[in-house]
């Protein structure tokens, strides 16, 4: 469905991504891992152009979107790519001043340009499906931080987007609230969603991802099959990382 080919990235000289590869399938979960500052987030911000590439490719399969980012992108490529991928960032982004429904509708009267009405049903019926519809009156600041991460979620899936990008969506949340997301996220795969998820915690990945992919220093280190990347991961390096992570996890998984 999406394929980036060979992505760069520098900051300052110093380059941060070091020409990495992924092809996202339809219905797929991908997680991202990776020690910090490895260029895990770098990447996925790339996949929405919040950072832009220095170079590589980008292209849906159906070849009406096809980006060389050694040229120079232009605004209707980003609004393109923008309107069939979503973020869904760490430290959830709503607007304070607006209800937990009005952040909803939020991409719906400005993307799509529904009529607030319509716009309105359609945000009630995600946040119902995130389990939040009986707090579509209630501020941010009245939600815990799970809470307002399913907002987040809820926002994100409005635009009905092909590809939903998440950076590290439970490392910000206290660890009893991390299980509310991460069921909302296995519906969402249940369903059929696309997703890349960064994200530093092996139990989440393995209980979410089709597919992880490692990456450190800015490079790919090994990629594969979930069961089979924590039970046989090939790389020395990946499994230094796992044991360090979290080894009771991983030791779990391997038995």
């Amino acid at each position: 469905m999406l394929q980036v080919k060979d992505i760069h990235k520098r900051f300052h000289g110093i380059e941060v991504l070091k020409g990495i590869d992924l092809q996202i399938q339809k219905g797929e979960v991908i997680a991202i891992l990776g020690p910090s500052g490895s260029g895990k987030t770098t990447f996925l911000r790339c996949l929405n152009l919040l950072e832009t590439p220095d170079q590589g490719t980008l292209e849906f399969s159906d070849r009406t979107l096809q980006i060389d980012f050694s040229h120079k992108i232009s605004k209707q490529q980003t609004l393109q790519l923008r309107r069939r991928t979503a973020m869904v960032f760490q430290q959830h982004n709503l607007f304070p001043h607006r209800t937990v429904v009005e952040n909803v509708m939020e991409g719906l009267i400005v993307v799509q340009k529904k009529d607030p009405t319509l716009a309105r049903q359609g945000a009630q019926t995600l946040l119902e499906k995130v389990g939040l519809g009986d707090k579509l009156e209630h501020y941010p600041s009245q939600l815990s931080g799970g809470q307002q991460q399913r907002v987040g979620i809820a926002r994100a899936l409005a635009v009905q987007p092909e590809v939903i990008l998440l950076d590290e969506p439970t490392s910000a949340l206290d660890p009893e609230l991390v299980n509310e997301v991460l069921q909302t996220l296995k519906l969402l795969a249940k369903e059929g969603w696309t997703m890349v998820i960064v994200t530093h915690e092996i139990r989440f990945a393995q209980e979410v991802a089709d597919r992880v992919m490692f990456i450190d220093q800015g490079k790919v280190v090994e990629q594969g099959e979930a069961k089979a990347f924590f039970s046989r991961p090939q790389h020395e390096r990946t499994k230094q990382f796992l044991q360090q992570v979290d080894p009771i996890d991983y030791a779990d998984y391997c038995i």
